[in-house]
């Protein structure tokens, strides 16, 4: 079966991985090269518990993905060589106030119902699980099983495995004009010059996805939501757990990287890293470990989250079309479970 996919990120890439593994004859087309937008750009965080906000089948899905990360992480690992980071290293998100602290115990009241691992921690608590947070903290919701994974690490690890495959053939600088439409049905892509025909098209090209013409009318839109983060140097190390304030996060890698994010901005595709927006990371990481004030800052980026009502994943209204966009802040976590979703959709 051929299937041609429109996107080189993560989901473009864990997709074809899926296909590619069930005997499928893959081309993916990417106008870049793959990973070079949001994928890399994230902060990689498998937060299925810390945004979890009500129970329902959004968040089954991403139990589900977040368990499957480990031994994902494994199966890249055995077949490149490369560790991508996965680690289990607990979600912490702390309250500065008793108002705040409202939230998170009503956060953790469903989850722990649900028998999942959430605790309600005071001031003290707090600081037993990170000794370096400010003595400004309330108290906060602890999320021992929620983990993180290190993306520009899993694009090279999925780009590699991608290479060994025969039947998936990766290709860059390729821009998609627009779907191939007969009848009702899309039967491929059009690059403006040569026609892709294809039995499956995948359409994975995150904030991106709306901008490819004969999308069906109907298809809910895919916004940019811009996200600018900044790099911190500590060394050594003094936090192992990821932790959110009402601000910002901040996540460290374990070798002295401190990832600190993020913005949330409607402000269509610019990308730029803005004064303001590095300023508000810095005062809340700084603000949640004081001790980051006297950490080395090394680069800043920004890129864009693809904001849709709700994912988009598997077959769309149109036949021949297969979604696996729209996750906004979950696209990382989401991965490798919207491949699987994808491939069991097209080819069963």
């Amino acid at each position: 079966m051929r299937i041609v996919i429109i996107g080189g990120g993560i989901m473009g890439c864990s997709t074809a991985l899926a296909l590619g593994q069930r005997g499928g004859e893959v081309r993916l087309l990417e106008r870049s090269v793959p990973g070079a937008e949001a994928s890399t750009a994230a902060a990689g965080i498998l937060g299925a518990q810390i945004e979890g906000h009500e129970p329902g089948a959004t968040f089954d899905r991403c139990l589900r993905a977040r368990t499957g990360y480990a031994p994902w992480a494994a199966e890249l690992r055995e077949a490149t060589g490369i560790d991508v980071g996965y680690r289990k290293c607990g979600v912490l998100k702390v309250g500065m106030s008793e108002a705040e602290l409202v939230a998170l115990r009503e956060m953790v009241s469903w989850q722990a119902k649900a028998g999942l691992r959430a605790e309600l921690l005071d001031g003290a608590g707090v600081r037993a699980v990170e000794a370096p947070l400010t003595d400004g903290i309330c108290g906060g919701a602890y999320f021992p099983d929620d983990a993180q994974i290190d993306p520009p690490t899993l694009l090279r690890a999925l780009v590699a495995a991608l290479a060994r495959m025969p039947n998936v053939h990766v290709e860059s600088g390729q821009t998609v004009r627009g779907l191939r439409v007969e009848g009702e049905r899309c039967v491929g892509v059009d690059l403006g010059g040569e026609t892709v025909s294809a039995d499956a098209t995948v359409l994975a090209a995150g904030s991106w996805s709306s901008l490819v013409p004969g999308l069906p009318k109907d298809l809910p839109e895919v916004k940019p939501v811009r996200g600018q983060m900044v790099l911190l140097e500590e060394r050594p190390p003094s936090v192992r757990t990821v932790v959110f304030g009402a601000g910002g996060y901040i996540v460290p890698r374990g070798d002295g990287r401190v990832i600190c994010g993020s913005t949330m901005e409607n402000v269509g595709y610019r990308r730029e890293v803005t004064a303001e927006g590095l300023l508000g990371l810095l005062r809340t990481a700084t603000t949640l470990v004081p001790r980051l004030g006297a950490a080395q800052v090394g680069p800043a980026w920004s890129n864009f989250r693809p904001f849709a009502s709700s994912p988009m994943i598997g077959a769309s209204i149109m036949p021949g079309l297969f979604l696996a966009t729209g996750h906004h802040r979950n696209g990382i976590l989401l991965a490798h479970d919207t491949g699987e979703e994808v491939a069991r959709a097209i080819l069963g």
